[in-house]
């Protein structure tokens, strides 16, 4: 299927460079706020307290962030790689020029957080909480993602290619360029307040029983 006109090219995402400094300890220590060109392979973040750290041209490869606090943390021209861990919370960070290959996480709070040129590639996201966040320019590709909050969203570009959204709630947000039509959705909520979303004819024949019962809206056989 044609994308539609008003939906621009992404920009291919900057990759690291190749002669990262690999950082020398197994846990991370957050004493020092700002990191450029590190490589972090198999680093512990489980439990670090790193709020408002900066990110610049850095790896996370086979990385663990479970209960990682990185809130207001800054991510540029980035890649996390099979990274895992439950309850990340990145509320109110900024991600530009970043991709997350292959990762598997639970319960993220990104909340209030600015993406743009953000890549999801693969792997599975469950509880994504994305409410009142700005997203420009972010694509999930072939990965899985459940309980999607899009509520309050400002979105200026966003696309889905071979994924499946279960239980994606949306609503009181502002969806330009949101593209759901290369998405499987199953149980999404909050329908009616997808204007100008584009989503697929067969996507809204599937859906027109969920729409008109938000709509209020009865439908005779």
């Amino acid at each position: 299927m044609s994308r539609p006109s008003s939906q621009r090219p992404r920009r291919p995402a900057t990759p690291p460079p190749d002669d990262l400094e690999p950082y020398p300890h197994d846990r991370f220590d957050p004493a020092l706020g700002h990191h450029d060109g590190i490589h972090f392979e198999g680093t512990d973040f489980s439990g670090v307290h790193a709020e408002g750290g900066a990110f610049l041209e850095c790896v996370l490869t086979d990385a663990a962030l479970d209960d990682a606090h990185l809130e207001g943390s800054r991510w540029s021209e980035s890649r996390w790689e099979r990274v895992h861990g439950a309850g990340l919370a990145l509320q109110e960070g900024a991600l530009a020029d970043t991709t997350f290959d292959g990762c598997r996480l639970a319960a993220v709070s990104a909340w209030g957080a600015s993406w743009r040129d953000v890549t999801v590639v693969g792997g599975k996201v469950d509880f994504l909480n994305l409410r009142g966040a700005a997203l420009r320019d972010v694509a999930f590709v072939d990965c899985v993602v459940t309980e999607l909050d899009l509520q309050e969203t400002t979105v200026d570009g966003l696309t889905f290619e071979g994924c499946t959204l279960v239980a994606p709630e949306f609503g009181r947000g502002r969806y330009a360029r949101l593209d759901l039509s290369g998405a499987q959705l199953r149980e999404p909520r909050g329908l009616a307040g997808l204007r100008g979303a584009t989503l697929s004819r067969g996507q809204v024949i599937e859906l027109a029983d969920a729409l008109a019962a938000e709509l209020g809206i009865v439908v005779a056989d």
